[in-house]
């Protein structure tokens, strides 16, 4: 019976999260709303298993990739002299690992001075630039996974953006910790810090920039690598959470690895691999779901039962009804013509389905792009001239004509006469 009530309740509350149609609308049972519906999405994405498939990929990628990626971006770095002030970062990186990860660190950081640019030739220097760059691409690859996104930049724009920021990046970031450091060391911040509460405010400040440093950096990806574009609102919060998420991950991996005396007596060698992998896998799952958090934030009307909503006929005519209705009405009324992304959320329905009917509908010449950016719809031709049934219509059009495969000589006629008209027949009558 209590078996019976919590399976009720937890039916009640999924309910309550995917098929509500008067959300909240008050502070904070908005934001309760919200999160929950981000939580659950999260959820799901793990249990499928997706996320975890591509953030166990991007693992074996990076150990491919470390190096050569740490030398092009601190070939840079040395150039001007400033490498050194990168190296802390990845100190950082390595010390929830304990004594092991900064002595993997050091190791590290050896085999990059090693690596002489200069003697590779042209073909060491195309495999060295090549591993970096796939790494990159298999970290666009997916988030775009994340952000339902079809198509991946072009081959140029790959080589030339990620370069940019493999190599442009650290001296960025390298430019922001002189910055910092000047700004800190000036006269009147000195001044300033010999008056409290200024002085404990800023001496505060300072032990959390390398925190804000990590926040930026969660941020910064969650923008551009997305071949989409991501609203800096979203991006900057899941990069906090983000941030936080690492920074308490760190801390407790750190007691993991300080009490895992039993793993090296049982791995020998080993244990500091497979540690090694474990602590990549968590920033790698932690990169990922801040990354679908950003998604889910910015498209509130994604988040259903299934990852992949199944488009049902049903599902379909609605929306196409409803998509149809909401831009003849501003049209009609001389408005401005909506967006489809404000279309999207006013629906609460997932993106992907909204884009898939709108596109069906643009080819039928019932509805057109407008707008400076072509990202706003009206109708296609004049309203008395789009009916209900060209809508419906356009939507249950087999456009990939796999219809006319079906075997239609071993069906009666008035079974394909029915099928468009009155459905109230048996099979029984058919049949006599």
């Amino acid at each position: 019976m209590a078996s019976i009530q919590l399976k009720d309740r937890l039916q009640a509350a999924e309910d309550w999260i995917l098929a509500n149609p008067n959300p909240p609308q008050k502070w904070p049972w908005t934001w309760l709303y919200k999160t929950g519906r981000s939580l659950y999405a999260l959820i799901r994405d793990v249990l499928s298993g997706q996320l975890t498939l591509h953030a166990m990929s991007l693992v074996y990628t990076t150990l491919l990739s470390i190096v050569p990626l740490l030398a092009l971006s601190f070939s840079v770095l040395k150039a001007l002299g400033v490498h050194q002030k990168m190296e802390p970062f990845l100190y950082q990186f390595f010390q929830p690992m304990g004594p092991q990860g900064i002595e993997m660190a050091e190791r590290i950081l050896g085999f990059v001075d090693n690596i002489k640019v200069g003697v590779l030739g042209s073909v060491g220097l195309g495999l060295l630039v090549y591993t970096v760059i796939s790494l990159v691409q298999k970290v666009e690859r997916s988030f775009n996974m994340i952000w339902r996104v079809p198509e991946m930049r072009s081959m140029a724009q790959r080589f030339s953006n990620y370069l940019s920021v493999i190599m442009v990046g650290p001296l960025l970031m390298v430019s922001a910790i002189g910055a910092t450091a000047t700004v800190f060391s000036s006269d009147m911040m000195q001044t300033l810090m010999a008056v409290e509460p200024f002085g404990s405010l800023f001496v505060a400040i300072s032990r959390f920039t390398p925190f804000f440093l990590v926040v930026a950096a969660f941020t910064f990806v969650y923008i551009f690598i997305p071949n989409t574009r991501v609203k800096f609102r979203y991006a900057f919060l899941a990069g906090l959470i983000a941030g936080v998420s690492w920074q308490a991950a760190g801390m407790i991996f750190a007691s993991f690895v300080a009490g895992s005396t039993k793993y090296a007596a049982i791995y020998s060698g080993f244990a500091v691999g497979i540690i090694l992998l474990i602590w990549i896998y968590l920033n790698w799952m932690i990169l990922l779901l801040g990354a679908s958090l950003s998604y889910y934030m910015q498209n509130p009307g994604s988040v259903a039962k299934r990852r992949e909503v199944q488009l049902a006929p049903e599902l379909q005519e609605r929306v196409a009804l409803a998509l149809m209705w909401m831009v003849a009405r501003p049209f009609s009324r001389g408005e401005p013509a909506p967006q489809q992304e404000s279309l999207e959320y006013q629906m609460h329905v997932p993106g992907e389905i909204t884009r898939n009917i709108s596109d069906k509908l643009i080819r039928a010449g019932l509805l057109s792009l407008a707008g400076r950016n072509g990202d706003q719809l009206v109708p296609g031709r004049a309203l008395d001239l789009i009916t209900v049934g060209n809508v419906l219509q356009a939507v249950r059009r087999d456009e990939d004509r796999v219809v006319e495969r079906l075997p239609v000589q071993s069906m009666p006629e008035r079974l394909l006469e029915l099928s468009s008209g009155r459905e109230d027949v048996s099979f029984s009558e058919l049949l006599r």
